[in-house]
């Protein structure tokens, strides 16, 4: 934090906010006079610089200087560090909480409120959460929190809804790769099990898929039109064109 010439992982988060607010969506993940990739670039799914978009009209709303094009490298005012901590405390009370709450009151083990409590505490206190997401800086707890109530419709039975939010998570995180197995498999085995002929498996699996497939083409519509690139967004997503290691995150110490 306030050491140049990163300014730290808060800085990353603020940044963001600064090039999609100012910047067309086509320079979003792309190299250009306005947007250097070395500096803190873009590298997470279109729902977090959409995120990130909104965060920025609401930081130029406050105050312009928070999230001024190349003028506003490594500010840290606390008004806007109060500001930003805040996003990620409503973030947690619109999503991640409610999804932890109610996951633990619909589980049938365990079955005393008293001890469904006590696990919805340790969840919402969990070190990872709480030093990242609040300390480190990030918004871990929106993917967190979408996959969850995933989880939850999923074991209600709404599995397109599940799928959608699912897909949400993913499209705002790529660290939800982590939980594409067990959601594939799960809904695959449900298919399976609720349906007792081919065709109608199949015709169950393609809605799911439809679902998933709309739902990531709606948000990923806005790079599929030039001068936009899918590809500029893939390339920063993993690292196949730029390296394991940017200098962002690999210092020799």
């Amino acid at each position: 934090m306030n050491k140049p010439p990163m300014f730290g992982d808060f800085e990353a988060q603020r940044h963001w906010m600064e090039i999609t607010y100012h910047l067309p969506v086509a320079e979003w993940y792309r190299q250009s006079p306005n947007n250097n990739l070395q500096y803190w670039g873009l590298d997470y799914p279109p729902l977090t610089a959409f995120h990130s978009l909104l965060m920025g009209a609401l930081s130029h709303q406050l105050s312009p200087r928070w999230v001024a094009l190349n003028e506003s490298r490594g500010i840290a005012i606390t008004e806007h560090k109060l500001f930003m901590r805040n996003t990620v405390v409503f973030a947690d009370l619109l999503i991640f909480i409610p999804a932890v709450l109610l996951f633990w009151h619909r589980a049938q083990r365990p079955t005393s409120l008293r001890d469904k409590a006590v696990a919805a505490v340790v969840c919402l206190l969990y070190p990872g959460l709480i030093l990242i997401d609040h300390g480190h800086f990030q918004y871990n707890c929106i993917s967190l929190g979408l996959c969850l109530w995933g989880i939850v419709l999923l074991r209600e039975g709404y599995c397109h809804w599940a799928s959608l939010l699912y897909t949400l998570a993913l499209n705002y995180k790529q660290m939800e790769l982590y939980h594409a197995p067990p959601f594939f498999f799960y809904l695959l085995g449900r298919v399976w099990l609720q349906h007792h002929n081919t065709r109608s498996r199949i015709t169950a699996v393609v809605k799911l898929g439809a679902v998933v497939l709309g739902t990531t083409a709606f948000i990923w519509l806005p790079f599929m039109v030039p001068p936009a690139s899918p590809l500029d967004v893939v390339q920063r997503l993993f690292p196949l064109a730029r390296g394991l290691y940017e200098y962002t995150w690999y210092k020799p110490w």
